[in-house]
């Protein structure tokens, strides 16, 4: 399966998490992503989900993950993990013969040697080459870019979360998102308090991204925070449980607030992957090649072995169906929202004949309208009518998905060209005010964020 923008790995989490109901299947994903930083952050999430019971225990790791994954200020122990665990995945990167050994899950091999280079240089800086908090003073640049985001709202920010949060996420199905919770990740960018507050202070180096920004003429390389600052992080785990006794409310209000149904949720997913990371000898399996035929196991206990997570090179999207090793290879195509303009014929060329798209939909960016929101899953549906998918027959109605499948008859010179040409140019599809490129005051030059995550729906 073949991801774009997916960021942060947790859908793969969940699809592995799910997995043991086709224990003999092999898993191969290909993620795609506009920034290195991304890449980055998919490694150390699934190292950390994947690190030896014996090492880390479940609840150590799974609030070791809430923190690196929906914080923007982290406990000195999650900031020493994230250290050594970064000087290490920087020493594997540009070393393939021991990335392999050590991560067998891992395939950079598809990236360019500048990539790596440059991948090596984000654990450099994460694991703190650049020392002390002023080398990415996280609070600071929070705090700018909320009054570059409100402007003269700033002095106002309480009830414009009040209103952001009760007349656009609640109204749109997060009604568990408690006001508390919300104010506080606004305010400060903690999301998860699972500590005393007084406990956060070390800056999330994870969150840290570049950008060649215009100074006086000239192109100049900075690094700052460009991510969420709207909606937060509680969507991805926080609104949907299987234990429906969490969902329950007392005269109209929700007993549990988002963070508490994530740590839940978070606990049982790291509980059912924990099998994928137990070492070969413990489960008494020899050692399998990356790309081994058939792609089965005689055993059903999973392993490293048993999935790989393949990196791609930036910007590859629209050129992979002219290698035929990808063209209509892959069984299902994953798009976020904010690579909605890659949906191209190109790469919808790479996926199989009768292969699966799902397309997330913007339904809680809350700067959108809702005939904007309208007009963003119309333009979905005719980008994917233009690579060739269909809507997928018995797929019930969604705000937060869209899903598609591939045309077995589809024609590319027959698509309408007002349709298949050019990349979107409807309002809705541009980045909402918050994701503008900010001021030059919100950068640090350089020295050397959502939808609730779900398993993807393999064919059988």
């Amino acid at each position: 399966m073949l991801l774009l923008g997916s960021v942060d790995g947790r859908h793969l989490l969940q699809t592995l998490a799910r997995a043991a109901l086709r224990p003999h299947r092999r898993f191969h994903f290909y993620v795609l992503e506009n920034n290195l930083e991304a890449v980055a952050r998919h490694i150390l999430i699934f190292s950390l989900a994947l690190e030896d019971p014996e090492k880390m225990g479940l609840q150590e790791r799974s609030e070791a993950f809430l923190e690196v994954w929906g914080n923007a200020l982290l406990r000195p122990p999650v900031a020493a993990f994230v250290r050594a665990q970064a000087d290490h995945l920087a020493r594997l990167v540009t070393e393939p013969d021991r990335l392999a050994e050590q991560l067998p899950w891992l395939s950079l091999g598809a990236l360019k040697f500048r990539e790596r280079d440059a991948l090596e240089a984000v654990f450099r800086f994460w694991a703190g080459g650049e020392k002390g908090p002023e080398a990415f003073p996280m609070s600071r640049l929070w705090d700018s870019r909320l009054r570059h985001y409100l402007g003269s709202r700033y002095d106002a920010r309480q009830g414009v979360s009040d209103w952001d949060l009760h007349m656009k996420l609640h109204d749109r199905g997060a009604r568990v998102i408690h006001i508390r919770e919300f104010r506080r990740w606004r305010d400060t960018g903690v999301a998860f308090e699972l500590r005393d507050c007084s406990a956060y202070h070390v800056p999330n180096r994870t969150l840290a991204s570049g950008r060649l920004l215009i100074h006086r003429g000239e192109r100049v390389a900075a690094r700052g925070y460009w991510g969420d600052i709207a909606t937060g992080p509680f969507l991805a785990f926080g609104i949907e449980a299987d234990d429906e006794r969490l969902l329950r409310t007392s005269n109209g209000q929700p007993i549990k607030t988002a963070g508490e149904i994530t740590q839940h949720n978070v606990i049982e997913l790291f509980r059912a992957v924990a099998a994928w990371g137990r070492p070969r000898a413990v489960q008494g399996h020899p050692r399998e090649g990356p790309h081994e035929a058939g792609g089965t196991r005689e055993s059903g206990a999973p392993g490293p072995e048993s999935f790989t997570v393949h990196f791609l090179p930036l910007g590859s999207s629209q050129t992979l169906h002219h290698k035929s090793c990808y063209k209509g290879h892959f069984q299902l195509l994953y798009v976020a929202c904010g690579m909605v303009h890659l949906l191209s014929p190109e790469l919808g060329a790479c996926v199989a004949p009768g292969g699966h798209l799902i397309v997330e939909l913007a339904r809680y960016l809350v700067d959108l309208r809702q005939e904007q929101l309208q007009g963003f899953t119309t333009r979905v549906r005719e980008l994917a009518q233009a690579a060739g998918f269909v809507p997928q027959p018995g797929a019930g109605p969604s705000e937060t998905f869209a899903r598609f499948y591939k045309s077995e008859d589809f024609a590319p010179d027959c698509v309408d060209p007002a349709v298949k040409s050019g990349p979107p140019t409807l309002e809705v599809l541009a980045l909402p005010h918050e994701a503008n490129p900010p001021s030059e005051d919100l950068t640090q030059p350089l020295q050397g964020q959502t939808p609730p995550s779900e398993p993807f729906q393999l064919p059988s």
